[in-house]
């Protein structure tokens, strides 16, 4: 029987690739970059992986960096001592630059970073070189190209990320927010601006192209935004954008919290996803000044053009057939989704604390703020149920497999609910409430086998093992509500 060439060998061995490796070292020598950081993302979204002296750039982009396995996990262990997702003796992964996404940092420009894609170990007694499962970047591509295949049509996402920029102390710890908690006041964004500029310049110099920002309803909240795109730049800009914050606050001596709920009585930091469908376009490369792009042309370039499957040709609000059964598989699954786009155990504060538009609910509407989906424009649905410390790659994933349930079912979304939802109820309807803690959701995950299938092999069992974790700490901690309800209760 021949050989057949591992996923690993495959990719290192494309001739394209090799031609942009090349072409990266010598932007590198050009810009006079000293390091690169090969870096991944984790289960929860954190940003891993190793610095590589430039020197040896070709070499290293050839052959990948070596990490164990539960790098993917964080690296961490559970409550009871055990490493999660893999065991200590588990062997190495082989992360891999994708050398499209090569950027030099604008607050270091003798360093760049480069995402990779991950790999089982060349040395594996099973599964050699293959994909790693646990990648959730690397499952976000694959999974976006299996529905591009099945259905002809490739998702468009942009986000609306919230976060606070807090005052830190004279020892370090948090120390109230930057302004006061005004929507929307000009004042209150002023007081920021050399904050907002310095985010602004560092973005547009990797690559994201800024479009428009406000103050939100709590102390030190703000929301920038970028230009939308393909789901997986998006998902890229959103944790780069996340690297510039943590940045920032260095240099300015703030804390920049992605936290979703850090103060009760105001508004917490969500992370709506406005997502469509699209047949065709192309992309096209968005210079913002740059004469010598300091990164991969596709680091700069957005997709533009096409058809939006949304988008009815009257370009009414109601969406068409496509964004209908669309919009359907989202209902279906918001149970199981929530685990995803709320996933930790501080999500559902934000969706506890009544009176802030908090998607707590399984419906949808036109411009309806209180329910989970909602049609923000023609041709664009709105994911409420979503914050700011979501994993952009697992959500993806989770919308692709909702999405692609509703077309090959032609589910039906019903009539959409243009009352408030609390009024509607009143009146009598009947709606599913989204699972109140994080227990319950990763319960309605575990039976939801389609939104699963953003999760295949490992990350299924990294994800839960994560997350059930995560639960077992929080209600086995004693906290300040505790001794402030109890400690002096006769019963």
């Amino acid at each position: 029987m021949a050989n057949t060439i591992s996923d690993l060998d495959a990719y290192i061995a494309n001739e394209e690739r090799q031609v942009r490796v090349r072409e990266i070292g010598e932007k590198m020598e050009r810009l006079g970059i000293k390091h690169v950081f090969f870096q991944f993302v984790s289960v929860t979204g954190r940003v891993m992986g190793k610095s590589v002296p430039a020197p040896h750039w070709q070499s290293i982009a050839n052959k990948g960096v070596q990490l164990w396995y539960g790098a993917v996990a964080d690296v961490q262990v559970d409550r009871r001592g055990n490493y999660i997702g893999y065991s200590s003796n588990a062997a190495e992964l082989v992360a891999v630059p994708d050398v499209d996404t090569f950027c030099q940092l604008p607050w270091d420009k003798t360093s760049a970073r480069v995402f990779c894609v991950l790999f089982r170990h060349r040395d594996e007694p099973e599964n050699a070189g293959s994909y790693l499962t646990s990648d959730c970047r690397g499952n976000l591509l694959r999974i976006h190209k299996e529905f591009k295949q099945k259905h002809g049509m490739e998702l468009r996402l942009g986000c609306e990320p919230e976060m606070m920029w807090l005052k830190r102390g004279p020892d370090g710890s948090f120390a109230g927010g930057t302004t006061k908690p005004f929507a929307y006041h000009i004042e209150q964004f002023q007081q920021l601006a050399p904050v907002i500029a310095r985010v602004h310049e560092y973005a547009e110099a990797m690559g994201l192209d800024m479009i428009q920002g406000d103050h939100e309803d709590a102390p030190g909240q703000l929301e920038l935004n970028f230009m939308f795109d393909d789901v997986l730049r998006t998902a890229d800009r959103l944790t780069t954008y996340r690297q510039i914050c943590a940045q920032v606050a260095r240099e300015f001596n703030l804390i920049a919290t992605f936290m979703t709920k850090p103060f009760q009585g105001v508004s917490a930091n969500g992370c709506h996803h406005n997502v469509s469908l699209w047949k065709g376009g192309e992309d096209a490369v968005v210079r913002m000044g740059h004469d010598d792009l300091p990164g991969a042309d596709q680091v700069f370039s957005y997709r533009k053009g096409g058809r939006n499957m949304f988008l009815r040709e009257s370009n009414e609000w109601m969406p068409d057939e496509v964004g209908l059964h669309c919009i359907g598989g989202l209902i279906e699954h918001l149970p199981a989704l929530t685990a995803i786009g709320s996933s930790t155990v501080n999500s559902y504060r934000r969706m506890s604390d009544t009176g802030y538009w908090a998607p707590i609910y399984a419906d949808w509407g036109m411009q309806n703020r209180t329910v989970g989906v909602r049609v923000s424009a023609p041709g664009r649905v709105e994911y409420r149920a979503v914050d700011s410390l979501v994993n952009p790659y697992l959500m993806g994933a989770g919308l692709l497999k909702a999405f692609d349930d509703g077309l090959t079912r032609n589910l039906d979304p019903g009539t959409p609910e243009q009352r408030n939802i609390y009024e509607a109820m009143e009146a009598g309807k009947e709606v599913r409430r989204l699972p109140t803690d994080l227990r319950d959701a990763l319960d309605a995950l575990a039976a939801d086998p389609v939104v699963l299938g953003a999760m295949p092999g490992d990350m299924e069992r990294c994800f839960f093992h994560l997350k059930r974790d995560e639960w077992d700490r929080f209600m086995s901690t004693v906290t300040q509500w505790d001794y402030d309800r109890f400690l002096e209760m006769l019963p």
